[in-house]
């Protein structure tokens, strides 16, 4: 089997309300998505999505993953998509770095290689767990008000899962912290999410002034050198997102031990491929993880649920969807969706979920 021809469609996403994190520093309001066609020579066809959380997040951004792609296309033509590590070794070599835009051809390839072993992709990784996955909301920064709402909102479609935006005010994220958990209900999961919003001190501060609720902070500090300097001065368990980008990074994080969670982002990290390292790193070591989609569709979403679902369930936290908080929809309601809170994983052979094509509109590039 071989790759035979690859189009890349660009689709705007707006999100259903403006989006605010990290002290409001960060605003998005659309989304840049690209979607991804590999057809073979086999008549088999995969889908992928490489969905970025805006421009000004971390260092990735929509146009560039179209540019990548431009890059790799000649090196992943004639390629078997089925050998996934032949086609991730093509693109490194091709184009060194720039993870994100591998994302979603190493996404498409995962989709043909299950279609093909007519096998969902989770369990062609070794097997997949058929228990739901909860979903976890995404609370922007915003006021105690505005906050309480939108968890209330996220209940009401039933989500036991919640990241709560906080950073950037010690004062505001202290009282932000308090009043959620004085309204948590049992059995929920709540993580408190700086995005690199605190300066050292001010971690310091925040963590301690709530030590006593046993809360769990996401990325306090902008760096890994920054949670290495407040490593045991304080109590918090510490999941590391921004900051888990590659395998290196994985492998200092569990070495020196920085973090009790991995929240691994598939577009981050540079897909599944990559990403199952990082999950076999984290279960080595004892690190909980919480799987996410960077932003996106249903495509995205769902690849996010096939590596969950790789993780034993004790270890598996939650997976994070952006479904949810997008206005459109590429795949006509098929797919994973919210089901009392939880997604379940697909039993159809690849990904599970292709996009309706004729919303996505014309391809802006196609390589043969």
């Amino acid at each position: 089997m071989k790759i035979t021809r690859l189009s890349v469609f660009q689709v705007d996403l707006p999100l259903e309300d403006a989006y605010w994190l990290s002290g409001g520093r960060l605003k998005f309001e659309v989304l840049d998505a690209t979607i991804v066609k590999i057809e073979t020579d086999a008549g088999l066809t995969g889908w992928g999505e490489g969905t970025p959380w805006g421009h000004t997040y971390v260092p990735a951004h929509g146009p560039g993953i179209r540019a990548g792609i431009e890059t790799m296309a000649p090196f992943i033509l004639g390629l078997d998509p089925r050998k996934v590590l032949d086609v991730e070794r093509a693109m490194d070599l091709a184009l060194p770095g720039h993870l994100y835009a591998k994302s979603p051809i190493d996404m498409a390839c995962w989709d043909i290689a299950g279609q093909a072993a007519g096998l969902p992709i989770a369990d062609l990784m070794g097997g997949g767990s058929r228990t739901p996955r909860a979903i976890a909301s995404s609370v922007g920064a915003k006021t105690v008000e505005e906050t309480r709402a939108v968890i209330e909102r996220y209940r009401q479609r039933g989500y036991i899962a919640h990241s709560v935006k906080i950073g950037g005010d010690v004062a505001r994220d202290i009282a932000r912290i308090r009043d959620v958990e004085d309204m948590r209900r049992d059995g929920e999961i709540v993580l408190y999410d700086v995005n690199r919003g605190w300066t050292r001190q001010q971690a310091l501060r925040v963590m301690s002034a709530t030590e006593d609720l046993n809360v769990m902070f996401e990325q306090p500090c902008e760096t890994l050198d920054d949670i290495a300097a407040i490593s045991g001065k304080h109590a918090a368990p510490v999941s590391v997102d921004e900051s888990l980008v590659t395998l290196q990074d994985a492998a200092r994080i569990a070495r020196d031990g920085l973090a009790e969670v991995f929240g691994i982002k598939l577009n981050r990290v540079g897909g599944l491929t990559k990403a199952a390292r990082m999950r076999d790193i984290a279960l080595s070591h004892g690190i909980d993880m919480f799987v996410m989609a960077t932003g996106g569709t249903v495509l995205a979403d769902t690849e996010a649920l096939h590596l969950a679902a790789t993780i034993p369930d004790a270890n598996c936290h939650a997976v994070w969807a952006c479904q949810d908080m997008i206005t459109i929809d590429i795949a006509g309601g098929r797919g994973p969706r919210n089901t009392d809170g939880h997604l379940h994983l697909p039993e159809e052979p690849g990904l599970g979920v292709h996009p309706d094509e004729d919303t996505l509109g014309d391809p802006v590039a196609v390589y043969t």
